[in-house]
């Protein structure tokens, strides 16, 4: 059986797919200088057994030949009142970190104050796909959580959570870490 391929219109694709809502994080590294780093909405858990995330830079990126060099990256989860720092990091500008507090990880990528949380990762494997490249780390640090909310973006905006209304239920570490056939993760 053939499937006739059909050209997809890139803005109903736009559109489409900003019906997903996703997080936001700012993935940061360093060439032994100088820190760079990008916002990014294209990041994923990807196996728990070894550790392995993911994230797609453009091929365009500057910031990435950095990052595939030193080998090395962090991904910080950025907290719903962060929507500056998404935005600084989300355009292209001369210094990204120049209002921005930092420490080093482990790895000396850029960790951002006030983010939910870290994720210090070598890079494992980078496959091309399209426009993009799909680069898979290996998680090697994780830092401290906090209680804050994260940031999403969704339909072009950043958005809320909005009020919980019930709390997790009690066996939500469970649910999360138990591996069955049919698990997402």
């Amino acid at each position: 059986m053939s499937v006739e391929q059909v050209a997809v219109d890139q803005a109903a694709f736009r559109r489409v797919l900003g019906h997903f809502g996703t997080g936001v994080v700012v993935i940061t590294g360093s060439d032994g200088a100088q820190p760079v780093g990008f916002a990014c909405q294209s990041f994923a858990a990807l196996s728990l057994d070894p550790p392995l995330v993911l994230f797609c830079p453009a091929r365009t990126s500057r910031s990435w030949p950095v990052l595939e060099r030193s080998g090395w990256f962090c991904v910080n989860v950025l907290s719903e009142s962060q929507q500056s720092v998404s935005t600084v990091f989300g355009r292209s500008a001369p210094d990204k970190f120049a209002g921005v507090r930092w420490r080093p990880a482990p790895s000396g990528a850029p960790v951002l104050d006030g983010v939910l949380a870290w994720i210090d990762c070598s890079v494992a494997a980078v496959h091309g796909a399209g426009d993009h490249y799909i680069v898979v780390g290996r998680v090697e640090t994780l830092g401290e959580t906090t209680g804050e909310r994260p940031l999403l973006f969704y339909r072009g905006a950043y958005a809320g959570l909005g009020p919980t209304s019930q709390p997790p239920p009690p066996d939500l570490d469970a649910f999360l870490t138990g591996l069955h056939p049919d698990d997402w993760m």
